[in-house]
């Protein structure tokens, strides 16, 4: 199969591009050259296919249902908006319903169906954080380290790779990321942590930043607490969500242009997106989705209805930034963070993970693992 038209390559949007495609991997890329005769024209923009680090739900499901229905739900809604990858996210939640999600992820992933994102990781987004960073997570289910539960999860997650968000402040888990930092990706979130004791858990191995800016302190020019030391550090990821409501656009495009081989666009999607306004669950928390947002009942933002496609255009529209300078920040730097080393970019060799965006820089057409599922596919 050959597609030609507009494409984003070698980092730049460059015309009179045919991508050459042989069952699920890319075979050729050709710049400056006319249409095959058996090819597909590309009448938008071709594009690496998104890989999302941290993702709750979408269309009425979250992985914390715990059932393989449910994770083919999510993956198939985010593959419609261009996620050819994910990290099936958790919650804070009792030990038995943590496992469970994780092994249904486990299981949709070693089974893989057509038009779905294919499970690429696990992310646990506690238990071990600051209560009083809590957001959108059960203070009742916040907890000090438990060794046995985390050597059960990472029984339960076999060979997928593992991202623990956690709070440096908590009770053993300076030691936990000293322990296990080959094993597990470590990103400090939900935290009060200044600059010093940030600086100690990088220190100790911790890698990325859960959902920049948003559940701990704000940036202080004499105290510049843990989104300084992240903003200063040479390696870590920074997740951002790019919503236009849980990070300002001009704060977007400065991480964005300050570390553009380190910042990872996400969604933080929960079940709601998708779907319509109204009365929605977080685990055990409610949540009120109106406008576009989704609140628990005090206030705070819970999670996000966001989808890849959505939050490469608050980047490129909201932000300012060239939609060149955004897009490998929701492919190549995320793949990157997983491991995906033959994901997130436009090259022989490459899977054949591709999207194709329209004039308004929504999903038109996808193709995973060389399969095309287009809207109505799914």
């Amino acid at each position: 199969m050959r597609l030609h038209g507009r494409a984003f390559v070698d980092g730049d949007v460059r015309d009179g591009v045919t991508v050459e495609i042989d069952g699920a991997r890319i075979a050729a890329v050709r710049v400056g050259e006319s249409a095959p005769a058996d090819a597909q024209r590309i009448t938008g923009l071709l594009v690496p296919g998104f890989v999302d680090l941290h993702v709750h739900g979408g269309a009425g499901a979250d992985f914390m249902d715990g059932t393989v229905e449910a994770v083919r739900r999510v993956c198939a809604f985010h593959a419609r908006h261009g996620t050819v990858a994910l990290a099936a996210t958790t919650l804070s939640a009792p030990r038995a319903e943590i496992t469970a999600a994780v092994s249904a992820a486990v299981a949709v992933s070693r089974e893989p169906r057509p038009g779905e994102a294919r499970v690429a990781g696990i992310h646990l987004e506690g238990p071990y954080l600051n209560p009083a960073e809590a957001g959108a997570q059960d203070p009742a289910a916040l907890r000090a380290v438990d060794r046995g539960e985390v050597a059960e999860w990472l029984a339960a997650a076999g060979d997928l790779p593992v991202t623990m968000t956690v709070a440096p402040e908590v009770a053993g888990v300076l030691e936990l990321i000293a322990e296990l930092a080959r094993r597990v990706t470590f990103s400090l979130g939900h935290t009060e942590a200044d600059e010093e004791l940030t600086q100690r858990a990088l220190a100790a191995g911790a890698r990325r930043f859960t959902h920049l800016w948003n559940a701990m302190p704000p940036l202080h020019h004499r105290k510049p607490g843990i989104v300084g030391a992240a903003l200063a550090s040479p390696d870590a990821m920074l997740e951002l969500i790019a919503d236009g409501h849980h990070v300002h656009p001009l704060l977007l495009a400065a991480c964005a242009r300050l570390a553009p081989q380190r910042v990872a666009l996400i969604t933080d999607a929960m079940r709601a997106a998708g779907m319509p306004d109204g009365r929605y669950t977080l685990a055990a928390l409610d949540v009120e989705v109106r406008a576009g947002c989704a609140r628990l009942a005090n206030g705070s933002l819970a999670g996000s209805l966001l989808t890849m496609d959505s939050a490469v255009r608050t980047m490129v529209r909201d932000a300012g930034l060239p939609l060149a300078h955004v897009l490998p920040l929701a492919s190549e730097v995320p793949a990157r963070a997983l491991g995906l080393v033959d994901k997130g970019r436009i090259a022989a060799g490459a899977n054949a993970d591709l999207v194709e965006l329209d004039a308004d820089l929504r999903a038109a057409r996808v193709w995973i693992a060389g399969e095309e599922r287009n809207s109505q596919s799914f």
